[in-house]
């Protein structure tokens, strides 16, 4: 398995970073939270699920893999670089959700979610919320405020569990990216969703 490694591969704190359903793992996006975010006391690990490996190694594109597999490759992730209680996971929208549900049974140190998916785009009646009414991983949202998978709006009507804490960047979409209307920039969005996480990983210790 093919891996980008950010930051001090010895530090005792890893965290592991899973991509998109749509973008591989050195997408701009994914590249400026690894970047960012490592440091001498954290080792972030990028890697890529099956069908996005195969996209890299032949260029044709490829629906996700079923979740079994997806959940598979988190697992072996997890044991590849843990101890689990010395691990965060979480990724872009799909890789975030995916470590979600396996956070639990893993008894990882923390979750952090950037865009994660609620529901599906105009499908609001089917959010995709029962793990997270009673997770006990603390976990971090970084969420854009009228993100089409769960705006600020949407998300006020749920009851998840209060180890779950949200950061919203202001006017931002799925990727955080805001209007010119709004007066913010992408970068903005990005670099205070860094701080964000930053700042949970500061609690978590």
């Amino acid at each position: 398995m093919t891996l980008l490694e950010n930051g001090n591969k010895s530090a005792s704190t890893k965290l592991i970073l899973a991509h998109g359903a749509g973008a591989p793992m050195d997408s701009p996006f994914m590249a400026y939270f690894a970047e960012q975010l490592a440091s001498d006391d954290l080792h972030v690990i990028r890697f890529e699920f099956p069908y996005m490996a195969a996209r890299r190694a032949d260029g044709k594109k490829r629906p996700p893999d079923r979740q079994p597999k997806l959940l598979e490759s988190w697992s072996e992730m997890i044991e590849r670089f843990g101890p689990a209680d010395h691990v965060i996971i979480g990724g872009k929208s799909m890789g975030g959700r995916m470590a979600s549900l396996i956070a639990d049974e893993k008894r990882v140190k923390g979750l952090v979610c950037l865009g994660y998916p609620f529901h599906a785009p105009g499908r609001q009646d089917k959010p995709r919320i029962d793990h997270l009414k009673d997770i006990q991983t603390p976990t971090l949202i970084v969420q854009g405020e009228r993100d089409s998978m769960g705006s600020k709006d949407t998300v006020a009507g749920y009851v998840l569990d209060d180890q779950i804490h949200y950061f919203w960047c202001p006017d931002g979409d799925h990727s955080f990216k805001p209007r010119k209307k709004s007066g913010y920039t992408e970068e903005q969005n990005w670099a205070a969703g860094v701080e964000a996480v930053k700042s949970f990983f500061a609690d978590l210790s």
